[in-house]
């Protein structure tokens, strides 16, 4: 397996973000937040799945804040850490889904995804595709989906982080239908692609073992015969900027 490493520099936040603490998660659009005053904060949450099964009260995060009044919660948790608030060193596992299309789009124009899209000269956002909307069109010859799974968080998990009851994975239809849609795309363009987007240190994403994972499998089966490519992208936050470390095509699991 090719691994692809980038050579360009972070993409730096407005500003650096904050530590805090994650003290709840009252339903999946926020979290209540410690920003060092002892004072519950409401931020809102990106992430509109579960996030590993785990329970992350007590768990450090980094906040973002817009400096936008109009919004009702103008702060956004973007990353949280495994580690105990008052160890040395944090670990961040990003959780801004809202964000991956702006994180990517940035690396596409910068040439950091050569080894997908060769030179890149073209980036379209949003593209009608089917009955859905695929993020990119790049070059009017390549279709890349960017995925940001967080259902399971694939690095090691201490014992000591409570875990939340399980719950049904529901997101298989729109799954199925953007792999589907995309290997139909190989009629009228050369190249297709999901770009899976992870924000932390992993051993290589796979599939949530769920109620529907034969279902999905035998899909993403089906559309890479057809031609679909199935790419990785690590990146790491930090409160300063993010960055893209490296990416590689998924083989067969």
């Amino acid at each position: 397996m090719a691994t692809y490493e980038c050579e360009r520099p972070p993409l730096p936040f407005p500003e650096p973000l904050r530590e805090g603490v994650i003290l709840a998660r009252p339903n999946r659009f926020i979290m209540d937040v410690d920003l060092g005053d002892g004072v519950p904060v409401r931020c809102h949450c990106p992430a509109v799945s579960r996030i590993g099964g785990l329970d992350l009260a007590g768990r450090p995060c980094l906040v973002s804040d817009s400096h936008n009044p109009r919004r009702k919660m103008p702060l956004t948790v973007e990353a949280f850490s495994l580690a105990r608030p008052d160890d040395a060193v944090k670990p961040w596992i990003g959780i801004n889904q809202n964000a991956s299309n702006r994180y990517v789009e940035h690396f596409l124009r910068e040439g950091a995804f050569e080894a997908i899209t060769g030179p890149v000269a073209a980036v379209r956002r949003e593209v009608p595709l089917g009955d859905s909307r695929l993020d990119f069109l790049v070059n009017d010859r390549q279709y890349l989906e960017v995925k940001t799974p967080l259902v399971q968080i694939q690095t090691p998990v201490s014992d000591s982080v409570p875990r939340l009851p399980e719950a049904p994975f529901n997101s298989t239809e729109r799954v199925v239908r953007h792999l589907r849609e995309l290997a139909a795309s190989l009629k009228d363009r050369e190249r297709a692609v999901i770009l899976y987007c992870l924000y932390y240190r992993n051993d290589g994403f796979r599939y949530y073992h769920g109620t529907t994972y034969e279902e999905v499998m035998a899909t993403v089966d089906a559309v890479r015969a057809a031609g679909v490519e199935l790419w990785q992208a690590d990146f790491e936050i930090t409160p300063e900027a993010v960055a893209l470390k490296s990416y590689h095509e998924l083989e067969e699991w």
